[in-house]
């Protein structure tokens, strides 16, 4: 069969119906045929090409809600019409160490979802089933998608950095990432501190679960609050004073980076040694990670505050993400 989904033919070109022949499945790949798909700013940089990796015609999206449809030979764990989601990852070796220990986002043979195949802005999409998680029944699909990139992205770190319930915790932007990472730190039990540059946001922000909401611009105002926290996670795409954040963080503290600043960091070295501080990286979860993140968000009901898109209104979708006008996450809907 044929399958119809929207593409951009060149970097920055807006995207244009598109469709192509499903593949014939392996063993253990499933087709889904897709209800939903969000829309992650990650979409917006390969469609412009911005990280220097993509391959046209590319059809974006990476947060997909739908149905199996069909499934390959040795999918024993999955059913026809069964609700799942899948994320930025699509596939694994699923022998090497780092599949082995349950980091599967490691494996030096990751395939993506949409990078180097064709993605979830379409009426389905194939991948392997083991990278294809059940929606629990209390997450409603729109706004379950935008948790298999932008909620694993937030809630991982809480499981690899050993984040506490007692700890003090702040999260840099109240953004796409920044509301999820909100939700899931409260839920958690940490004491939750929100940096936002906007102060029109200190209302959102507390709903989502912030117990108080600093100006990130003003540096008395973070200075005032030196030594305050246990972990800050940056959810924020600009360069900021980093060395600002690491004085806001105790001894031991951690300053993990999950936004992409356009300029390399620039971190002073005192404060890493004197306080013993770290600075970390962290991208999505295994599949364990996944499943756990999307059991914690049906049970404490957490999920994206989104904005649903008809999937051929595409093109002023991406805009409004590319624009930084989405509040919070634009999800395309079949």
């Amino acid at each position: 069969m044929n399958i119809d989904c929207y593409a951009a033919q060149e970097a920055k070109a807006p995207l244009e119906k598109f469709s192509y022949t499903s593949p014939t499945l392996g063993l253990w790949e499933v087709e889904v045929k897709i209800s939903h798909c969000g829309i992650c700013h990650s979409d917006v940089h390969l469609v412009d090409n911005d990280w220097g990796i993509s391959q046209y015609p590319l059809v974006p999206g990476h947060e997909i809600a739908g149905t199996v449809s069909a499934m390959g030979a040795s999918v024993k764990h999955l059913k026809a019409g069964q609700r799942v989601g899948i994320g930025w990852q699509s596939s694994s070796c699923m022998t090497c160490e780092w599949c082995i220990s349950g980091k599967e986002k490691l494996c030096s043979q990751m395939m993506g979802t949409c990078l180097g195949r064709h993605g979830g802005f379409a009426n389905a999409v194939v991948v392997d089933s083991r990278f294809a998680f059940v929606l629990p029944d209390g997450l409603e699909s729109e706004n379950a998608a935008p948790l298999l990139c932008g909620g694993i992205t937030v809630f991982a770190p809480l499981i690899h950095f050993d984040i506490r319930p007692t700890m003090k915790v702040g999260v840099i932007g109240v953004g796409g990432l920044g509301h999820l990472a909100l939700q899931f730190y409260k839920a958690w039990g940490c004491e939750v501190t929100a940096f936002s540059a906007t102060p029109g946001k200190e209302k959102e922000a507390k709903s989502f679960g912030a117990h108080r909401v600093l100006n990130s611009k003003d540096a008395e105002v973070l200075k005032a609050n030196a030594a305050t926290l246990d972990f800050i996670i940056s959810t924020a795409p600009g360069d900021l004073d980093w060395g600002e954040y690491l004085d806001v963080l105790r001894p031991e503290g951690k300053l993990c980076v999950v936004g992409v600043p356009q300029n390399p960091l620039s971190i002073p070295a005192f404060p890493l040694i004197a306080g013993q501080k770290t600075v970390c990286g962290s991208p999505i979860g295994g599949r364990s990670d996944i499943e756990t993140m999307l059991a914690f968000a049906a049970r404490h009901g957490i999920k994206a505050q989104t904005e649903s898109f008809a999937m051929n209104e595409v093109n002023p979708a991406m805009d409004r993400v590319r624009n930084n006008q989405a509040r919070y996450r634009v999800v395309l809907k079949n």
